[in-house]
C-alpha cells in the first residue's frame, strides 16, 4: 500500500514510518521542516511538503495514496494555551480527508486521545466522550466524525493513544515531570498519587497504527494501551531516585504553582482498557512498560518543559 501519514516525523510518526517501511508499504511524509524532510528521507520515504493548514496539498496527498495515517496535531500552539484552535485545524484537515477517500473503501486512521471518556473507572473502546463545547470534546468530536466516514465509504478507524508514549527519547509529559522534578527538587504528585494513567511504548503504539491501516474494519475504536493505569505515585517514586530528590505530595491547590501546565493533566484518573484492541487486531505489546523505562534514567533533561 502507498500510505500517506501526517506527522510522520514527530514522536509516533518517526515509528510509524519504519514499521510501514518494514512491512513492505511505501510511505509518504508530511514535513512542514528541511530536518524533518531530511530524516523521512533518511528513513526511506518519501516526502510532501506543507502543513496541516494546507488543505489542498492534503486533499491532493490523500487522493494519491491507498490509505492515510494522520498523526499531525499542531501540540505547540495547544500547550501554549490554544488547544481549541489546534483542535479546530485538526477538524478542518480530517473534513478534507473525508472528501478525498469518500466512497472509495480505503482506509483513513486518526490518532486521539482517551481524555474525557471516564474518570475513576477503567474505559473501554466502547466508551464515547460527551461533547460539552470543551476543546478536548471538539477533538472527541472529530474522531467521531471520523468514525462516522464509515457510512462515506471509508475504511475508518481511531486510535485512542494512551498520555504517554514513552520510550527512548521522550520528551512529552514524563520528560515534563523530570524537569519540574528536577527543578523543584522533588519529585511530586497530586493528593495520594493513587490517580493512574495507561501507557504504551512508541514502538507497541506504531505496529497497532500499521494494523489498523491493514486490517482494522470500518468504524472501529482502537486503544493504544499497553498498561491499564500506572499509578502517578509509583511515577514520582522512580523519578525521585534517579534524581535523588525526596518524594512529596503536592496538595490540590497548590498543584499549579509546582506543575504549571501539567497540573490540568497529572491528577487526572484515566485507566484503560485494550481488550477489544488485541482481540480485534490480535495486537500483542511487546515493549518495556513505563516504570521500567523510567528506571533506565532515559528522561532526565533538566530543561522545564523540554
Amino acid at each position: 500500500m502507498r500510505i500517506f501519514v501526517t506527522g510522520a516525523s514527530g514522536w509516533i510518526g518517526s515509528a510509524v514510518v519504519p514499521e510501514l517501511l518494514e512491512a513492505g508499504h511505501q510511505v509518504v511524509g508530511l514535513a512542514r521542516s528541511d530536518a524533518s524532510a531530511a530524516a523521512l528521507v533518511a528513513a526511506g520515504a518519501e516526502v510532501v511538503r506543507g502543513t496541516v493548514d494546507d488543505l489542498d496539498l492534503l486533499r491532493d496527498a490523500a487522493a494519491a495514496s491507498d490509505g492515510v495515517i494522520h498523526l499531525a496535531f499542531k501540540h505547540d500552539i495547544a500547550f501554549s494555551g490554544d488547544f481549541q484552535g489546534a483542535a479546530e485545524a485538526d477538524r478542518r484537515a480530517v473534513d478534507v480527508f473525508g472528501e478525498a477517500l469518500a466512497g472509495s473503501d480505503r482506509p483513513f486512521v486518526l490518532a486521539s486521545g482517551l481524555a474525557g471518556l471516564t474518570s475513576g473507572r477503567v474505559a473501554t473502546e466502547q466508551d464515547m466522550a460527551a461533547f460539552d463545547g470543551s476543546p478536548i470534546s471538539i477533538r472527541a468530536a472529530t474522531a467521531q466524525e471520523v468514525l462516522a466516514f464509515a457510512s462515506r465509504g471509508i475504511r475508518s478507524s481511531v486510535v485512542r493513544l494512551s498520555p504517554t508514549c514513552h520510550g527512548e527519547g521522550d520528551n512529552g509529559f514524563m520528560a515534563t515531570l523530570v524537569a519540574i522534578a528536577h527543578e523543584k527538587g522533588v519529585s511530586g504528585y497530586i493528593g495520594d498519587g493513587a490517580n493512574r494513567w495507561p501507557a504504551v511504548h512508541r514502538l507497541d503504539a506504531a505496529h497497532l497504527f500499521r494494523l489498523a491501516v491493514e486490517q482494522a474494519p470500518a468504524g472501529s475504536v482502537l486503544h493504544g494501551v499497553a498498561e491499564e493505569g500506572v499509578a502517578i505515585r509509583d511515577v514520582a517514586e522512580v523519578i525521585g531516585r534517579h534524581l535523588d530528590v525526596p518524594v512529596v505530595s503536592v496538595a490540590p491547590e497548590a498543584a499549579a504553582g509546582h506543575f504549571g501546565w501539567l497540573a490540568g493533566f497529572i491528577g487526572l484518573d484515566l485507566p484503560a482498557s485494550s481488550t477489544l484492541t488485541r482481540e480485534l487486531l490480535g495486537w500483542k505489546p511487546t515493549q518495556p512498560g513505563l516504570l521500567e523505562d523510567l528506571a533506565k534514567g532515559y528522561s532526565r533533561s533538566p530543561a522545564v518543559g523540554a
